[in-house]
């Protein structure tokens, strides 16, 4: 769950949420790079809101999409404070007047982290406050479902006209960079059951180092035992050892990484 809100409520409502048993996992500071000027100078310009990110409960499952902001960031990990304008020019909606539509419309980009952050394509987003409708247009453009629940008319009419126009960006440009974590699970051993490395074959690394394959998917070299990541380490006297990049095998005359497989393997689950 994310909430927003400014210094006149955002503390009053995460200490709601804490005593109805919400986890928190982050507060996150929206700075605004063009924010509206203290025009009466009796206080500091309020140049920020404050939203919170919270699980249900502490240990709770959610969705983090870390490779993704980090993607987002130019490589670099996110942080909690994004600096983001406010609605401004073309993406501030007008009513049949020519005023404001709503005086809080959020910004898409703001939204545009948010769900790229912390939901995956076919999820569906709920958003109790739904305003003139930038969840549930930047919801659809990323395509999610979404949920809007609003009481005022107007704001629903402009909702409803402004997601109609949206549309949705194609499958593979919704296509997310994930990590490694994110990938399935791959056990050496089943490289070894599936046949495609067999007990007794011999395993080599660049430096030469080498190693026999076992039955049950260790590893054995020079009277060591055991996997094959704990094998590359004992044998570089390290105190740790990626064994997926660090082994290879002989096919056809070259010499592969054994990540090869493990990669094949991966696909064929992913299809």
């Amino acid at each position: 769950i994310w909430v927003i809100g400014s210094y006149h409520n955002i503390f009053r409502v995460g200490a709601a949420m804490q005593d109805a048993g919400f986890w928190m996992l982050n507060d996150v500071v929206w700075r605004k790079s063009n924010p509206m000027p203290n025009f009466r100078g009796k206080r500091f310009t309020n140049a920020h809101e404050t939203m919170i990110w919270a699980s249900k409960s502490e240990g709770a499952k959610y969705t983090f999409n870390y490779e993704a902001l980090k993607a987002l960031n130019e490589g670099v990990q996110m942080r909690s404070d994004w600096v983001l304008p406010i609605c401004t020019g073309h993406e501030r909606l007008k009513d049949e007047n020519g005023d404001k539509a709503h005086p809080t419309q959020k910004p898409e980009s703001l939204l545009h982290r948010v769900l790229i952050a912390s939901t995956k394509p076919g999820d569906v987003v709920l958003d109790p406050f739904f305003g003139t409708g930038t969840t549930g247009a930047v919801a659809k453009m990323l395509g999610r479902d979404f949920i809007g629940i609003e009481r005022e008319e107007s704001y629903r009419k402009v909702a409803t006209a402004r997601i109609n126009a949206v549309r949705k960006f194609d499958s593979t440009a919704l296509q997310t960079t994930t990590g490694k974590r994110a990938e399935p699970r791959i056990p050496f051993g089943q490289l070894v059951e599936r046949g495609m490395l067999r007990p007794g074959e011999v395993l080599t690394s660049i430096n030469g180092k080498a190693a026999k394959v076992r039955a049950d998917g260790s590893l054995v070299a020079d009277g060591i035992n055991g996997s094959i990541h704990q094998v590359g380490a004992a044998l570089e006297g390290a105190p740790s050892c990626n064994g997926w990049t660090y082994w290879c095998f002989r096919r056809d005359g070259k010499t592969v990484p054994i990540d090869v497989l493990r990669q094949q393997l991966r696909a064929e689950l992913e299809h």
